[in-house]
């Protein structure tokens, strides 16, 4: 299992890093004001993409309130592109927000992938199709609710 070095007070160079500094090459799509976009190199479909920000941050929450809309400006530009040369205005767009989450690099990165008729992919609830499928608890949810919003 990989360490969460983050919380150790250590630091070291991510893959992302390295990309932004050009020490490793990448295949850009776009660029713009503390964010990097270009195509994952294991991509689950073609035009597959990462948004990151400039500044290294494992989690959403170290980022501050003008990265995070700048990245999210980037994902919208990234949807813009994917949009016009897939034909498509649907998207999957998702964050693994630290390992447990399914983090592999400890750099912030939204993936961006354009959907099409019939492409092969998936729901979110066919990510994990053991989660079993019931009656909504109001009253659970309700609570829990309002226990989030006391935070």
């Amino acid at each position: 299992m990989k360490k969460d070095i983050s919380r150790l007070g250590l630091s070291m160079t991510t893959l992302f890093e390295r990309i932004l500094s050009g020490d490793i090459p990448s295949h850009m799509v776009a660029k713009g004001d503390g964010w990097y976009a270009f195509l994952d190199i294991f991509p689950r479909r073609a035009g597959h993409t990462l948004v990151i920000p400039n500044r290294p941050a494992q989690r959403l929450s170290e980022l501050d309130a003008n990265e995070l809309g700048q990245l999210m400006l980037g994902v919208k530009e990234v949807q813009h592109r994917l949009s016009q040369h897939f034909d498509t205005v649907d998207f999957t767009v998702c964050v693994h927000d630290g390992p447990l989450a399914g983090q592999e690099v400890p750099h912030v990165h939204v993936h961006v992938l354009p959907r099409t008729t019939d492409d092969g992919g998936r729901t979110l609830m066919a990510m994990w199709p053991h989660t079993p499928a019931s009656e909504p608890n109001h009253e659970a949810l309700a609570a829990l609710a309002n226990r989030l919003q006391d935070v």
